[in-house]
């Protein structure tokens, strides 16, 4: 049997979920996030080094550990997204979504017809047509794929509302670090120009019945963000252990 998207549902049921982006190419880490109760992961070939081979045991690591792995893929190409989807994850995350064609072209990209184009074959997304037939895993394959898209420029927040507008995006995720980047205060995420442009186009989001998502670097403002009423809230792996890291050895010395 196919597997379910258990963070689908759980967004579908208006529950809210927390993830972490992995740009280390380690299943190992994966697995980590996994056990710690983490819903979600982000498998990150965007801007970390994984190849092929990597994202497809991270994808496995994900399962291992009862994690939804969704994948965050650098060009917005069918190719390129069906290679990576094809390994089993559950999730596209397209990042520098700017305009209604670039959300058609992923969201195209990531479902099977006639929702989508996305080529279909006996792959490890559909356990290899062994579970069961590619014709049954292609009936359902759509209503169990999560498509993010990211907004992270200003030219992206003047255009959302026809953004929305596009069928098959589930989540819309504003990337704060390119935002500031966009606004000509890069880095400066708590901004209160960068806050209020992201709080303003979520509740947009929100009302137009998609869940809002966002990065955050700690607690506080993971609850901060739940509280605007986002629902899909990530932070980074690497940003986590560095920091405990760096107070571990603070606190030893």
């Amino acid at each position: 049997m196919a597997r379910i998207n258990s963070l689908k549902q759980r967004l579908r049921d208006g529950e809210s979920a927390l993830g972490s982006f992995v740009n280390l190419p380690s299943p190992e880490v994966v697995e980590i996030l996994g056990w710690a109760g983490f819903e979600f992961v982000i498998i990150d070939a965007e801007h970390g080094p994984a190849d092929l081979q990597t994202v497809t045991n991270m994808v496995r690591a994900a399962e291992a550990a009862g994690t939804t792995p969704v994948v965050r893929v650098a060009m917005n190409e069918p190719q390129n997204i069906l290679r990576h989807l094809d390994t089993g994850a559950q999730g596209l995350q397209m990042p520098m979504i700017n305009t209604p064609d670039d959300a058609r072209r992923a969201a195209g990209a990531a479902l099977y017809p006639p929702q989508g184009r996305r080529g279909l074959a006996g792959v490890r997304a559909g356990a290899f047509g062994l579970a069961e037939s590619v014709s049954d895993y292609a009936k359902t394959a759509n209503a169990r794929m999560l498509v993010v898209v990211q907004v992270e420029t200003v030219q992206a927040l003047g255009n959302l509302h026809a953004i929305l507008d596009v069928g098959g995006i589930d989540v819309v995720f504003f990337g704060a670090t390119d935002i500031s980047s966009s606004m000509g205060i890069p880095g400066q995420t708590t901004d209160p120009r960068v806050v209020s442009a992201i709080a303003d186009a979520g509740r947009a989001v929100i009302d137009a019945g998609r869940v809002a998502g966002t990065i955050v670097g700690s607690p506080e403002a993971a609850r901060e963000w739940r509280e605007r009423g986002f629902r899909y809230i990530a932070t980074n792996f690497a940003g986590l252990a560095g920091r405990a890291a760096a107070r571990f050895v603070q606190d030893a010395r």
